[in-house]
């Protein structure tokens, strides 16, 4: 007969699941562990995670998409010549 109680392990992550919990494993320099885990720490304190996601967030967060028209309608031209002569070449004889 087949044992069907859960292990405690898949209990917690179940508990963890159902509190809006996902798992994430990363790979980081050993200097750079104890910062990691201090960061996802301060992400799941209720007391501490709005303000960590806000620091996060303007420093990480990926810029807005614009597009091509809105960049180069926001460039800065002033004092480029953007005229071409209209010289066309050389002559060649065919």
């Amino acid at each position: 007969m087949a044992n069907k109680a859960k292990s405690p392990l898949r209990n917690h992550r179940a508990r963890m699941e159902r509190r809006g919990f996902v798992r994430v494993e990363v790979n980081v320099r050993k200097e750079d562990a104890s910062l990691v885990r201090r960061v996802a720490s301060a992400l799941s304190d209720p007391s501490r995670q709005a303000e960590a996601r806000k620091i996060l967030r303007q420093r990480f967060a990926e810029p807005p998409k614009v597009s091509l028209k809105t960049l180069l309608a926001s460039a800065p031209l002033d004092g480029i010549d953007l005229d071409r002569s209209r010289e066309f070449g050389r002559e060649v004889d065919l």
